[in-house]
C-alpha cells in the first residue's frame, strides 16, 4: 500500500470515528406524554417529559394506576370494602391493625386539626352525611338542631388514636372521612412514582390538585390556571408559576344545595356542625406535599378569611383567597409567603 493510501485510510477512519462519537452525543429529542384517566370519584391527568431509556407510557400509566387503585381501597368511604370504611362500620373500641398508609392519612389528619385548631376534622364524616353531602346521598333536607347536637357528640380527633402498627377509635360511633387530604395524598404517590421512573419533569393532577416538577418540554416553568369561583362554566381567574410545589384550591361554589331560597355549603363548621355562612368562595394553598396543602385549603375555607390569613402568616404558607366583598365583587388577598408567586 503506497503513502497516499495509508493516508486516505487514516483520514477515513478518523473520519468515521468523528461520526460515530457525534452520534452518539447527540440525544434525541425529549417528547411531552399526557395520560389520563379515572380514580377517587373523579379523574387524573398527568403530563411529563419523556427522555429516550424512560419505560413507556402504557407502563408508567400502569404503575400510576396500580397507585390509585391501593389509595381507593384504603382510603375511600365510597368503596364498602376499603380499609376505611371496615373501620368506620366497627364499633369496637379495641385496638385495630392498619395499613402504613392508613395510618399515615390518619396521622396526618391529626396533625392538621392541631394545627388548625380543630377547623380541618377528618371525623367530620357523620355531619357531612347528615347534611347530604356524603356516600349515604340523604335527602336535600335541613337537619334539625337536635339531629346537629347529637352528630357532633359523634366527631372529635381526640377519639381516633394511633399505637404502633394499630389504629383505635374511642368512641364507638367515630366515622373518619379523608376526602380532605385522600385527593392530594394520590397526588404525592402519583409524583412518587413518576420520580422513581426516572421522570423529574412532570405535572401531576387529581379532580384539580396538582404536583409540579421541573419544567415543561420547552424548559419553561409549568403554569397553572386558578379558575375563578363561579358556578357556571370555567372562567380564568389568574395564572400561578408554583415551581417545585404542590397546589390545591378548596371552594364552596360547585357542591351546594339550596332550601327555601337558602344555598348551604358542603363545606361543614365542626365546631358548629353547620356549612359555612362568611364570604370566602375560594381558598388556594402552593405547598412540597399535596396531601398538605388539600387539608389546608379546606381548613382556610373552614375557618373564614380573618383566621386563615392570620394562620398562613403565622405558619409562613403560601395561599391566596378569594373573597367576595359588600360590593358583590371578587376580590384577592393573600398571605405573605404567596407574593412569591404571583
Amino acid at each position: 500500500m503506497n503513502t497516499l493510501s495509508v493516508l486516505n485510510l487514516k483520514h477515513a477512519i478518523f473520519a468515521f470515528f468523528v461520526l460515530v462519537t457525534l452520534a452518539s452525543c447527540t440525544k434525541p429529542e425529549a417528547e411531552k406524554v399526557m395520560l389520563q384517566g379515572k380514580t377517587m370519584g373523579t379523574t387524573y391527568h398527568v403530563s411529563y417529559v419523556a427522555q429516550p431509556g424512560m419505560p413507556d407510557q402504557q407502563q408508567v400509566q400502569a404503575q400510576i394506576e396500580q397507585v390509585l387503585k391501593e389509595v381507593n381501597q384504603v382510603a375511600s368511604t365510597y368503596i364498602k370494602d376499603s380499609e376505611l370504611s371496615l373501620f368506620n362500620l366497627s364499633h369496637s373500641t379495641a385496638p385495630r391493625e392498619a395499613s402504613d398508609m392508613l395510618r399515615f392519612l390518619f396521622g396526618e389528619g391529626i396533625r392538621l386539626a392541631q394545627m388548625t385548631n380543630g377547623y380541618l376534622d377528618i371525623t367530620v364524616g357523620p355531619l357531612v352525611n347528615l347534611w347530604g353531602f356524603g356516600p349515604t346521598h340523604r335527602p336535600e333536607k335541613v337537619p334539625d338542631n337536635v339531629a346537629i347536637a347529637l352528630a357532633r357528640t359523634q366527631t372529635g380527633v381526640q377519639y381516633l388514636q394511633l399505637e404502633g402498627s394499630t389504629v383505635r377509635k374511642t368512641k364507638p360511633e367515630l366515622y373518619v372521612d379523608l376526602s380532605t387530604i385522600a385527593k392530594g395524598y394520590g397526588v404525592d404517590l402519583v409524583a412518587q412514582v413518576l420520580e422513581q421512573l426516572g421522570i423529574h419533569n412532570f405535572l401531576a393532577e387529581i379532580g384539580g390538585e396538582i404536583r409540579i416538577k421541573g419544567t415543561s418540554l420547552e424548559g419553561k416553568d409549568w403554569t397553572v390556571g386558578l379558575e375563578k369561583p363561579v358556578a357556571e362554566g370555567r372562567v380564568l381567574q389568574r395564572l400561578l408559576r408554583p415551581k417545585d410545589n404542590a397546589v390545591a384550591t378548596s371552594g364552596d361554589y360547585r357542591i351546594f344545595f339550596e332550601e327555601n331560597n337558602q344555598r348551604y355549603s358542603h363545606l361543614i363548621d365542626p365546631k358548629t356542625g353547620k356549612p359555612i355562612t362568611h364570604m370566602m368562595l375560594s381558598s388556594t394553598v402552593i405547598y412540597p406535599s399535596c396531601m398538605t396543602a388539600d387539608g389546608l385549603s379546606t381548613a382556610f375555607m373552614v375557618m373564614g378569611v380573618e383566621k386563615a390569613l392570620a394562620l398562613a402568616n403565622q405558619q409562613q404558607i403560601a395561599a391566596l383567597f378569594i373573597v367576595k366583598n359588600q360590593e358583590g365583587e371578587f376580590e384577592e388577598l393573600y398571605s405573605q409567603a404567596f407574593e412569591a408567586y404571583l
